[in-house]
């Protein structure tokens, strides 16, 4: 009876918890425009959830330049055909957003349905990543954000991957070359708070190599530090110009922040 009783209280708990996870992965709905951009390659893509009016809350908006690759069933000349109905389609592992509307003035306009996918759910379960919502997941349909290259990451040595800095990661083009540049470089196994830290201040395997030429050997928290206050190689060139060849990074960051050199 006991073993009846548990099992059954095991059941509705794992009921609930697959009713749960469905009520948090409901379609959004909402506004879409696109519309050319500057660049031939792609559009400005816009969607719009809620009351976006002065003073509103609970807006959720996106305004961005994106591929036109990321689109099926669109190209740029479906904006020439004015009072046409087009579907503007992006799949990706963690959803699929539809775009339909009519084109007026070499814009597409109309609404969006955005579906989430609940198996690139459970596979990210497996992998260890959870607390998914259908937001989190149109933002990573919109980034095309992969298992695999989660995976890759994973693989090159990237640590403390969480389910909300991996828009971050692909925003600031935190990929595995890149990983595999700088630990060649000695600076393996990396935290991916840092990495985007080294992305978003501009850290590259280049300067890095010109520091080492001339003699300096920067940390992680450094090379983002000397990139903050411009301590670049030409700066450093500069200073052993004037004789100053001993300095230490600490006071190169020195001369930089009390602006000494001018």
């Amino acid at each position: 009876m006991k073993t009846r009783v548990l099992l059954l209280s095991t059941l509705l708990v794992a009921g609930c918890s697959l009713l749960y996870a469905d009520d948090q992965l409901q379609p959004l709905h909402g506004t879409c425009s696109i519309a050319p951009s500057t660049e031939g390659d792609r559009v400005q893509f816009k969607l719009e959830r809620g009351d976006c009016g002065e003073g509103k809350h609970h807006c959720n908006m996106n305004d961005s330049d994106m591929p036109l690759s990321n689109f099926s069933g669109f190209t740029l000349a479906d904006l020439k055909n004015d009072a046409a109905h087009v579907d503007a389609v992006i799949a990706a592992e963690a959803g699929k957003l539809t775009c339909s509307g009519t084109v007026h003035d070499l814009t597409l306009s109309g609404d969006f349905t955005f579906v989430p996918d609940a198996a690139f759910v459970a596979h990210m379960g497996k992998m260890g990543f959870t607390g998914f919502d259908s937001e989190k997941l149109e933002a990573y349909t919109l980034f095309h954000v992969e298992t695999s290259w989660i995976q890759a990451l994973q693989s090159a040595g990237v640590s403390g991957i969480t389910t909300d800095n991996i828009i971050a990661l692909r925003i600031f083009k935190v990929d595995p070359p890149y990983v595999k540049s700088m630990a060649d470089l000695g600076y393996a196994n990396l935290p991916a708070e840092k990495l985007i830290a080294f992305r978003i201040h501009g850290v590259n395997p280049d300067d890095v190599k010109q520091y080492r030429a001339m003699g300096y050997q920067p940390n992680a928290d450094e090379l983002i530090q000397m990139r903050i206050f411009k301590v670049t190689p030409d700066f450093i060139k500069r200073m052993q110009a004037r004789g100053l060849n001993d300095l230490t990074i600490q006071k190169l960051v020195q001369i930089r922040i009390f602006k000494l050199a001018d």
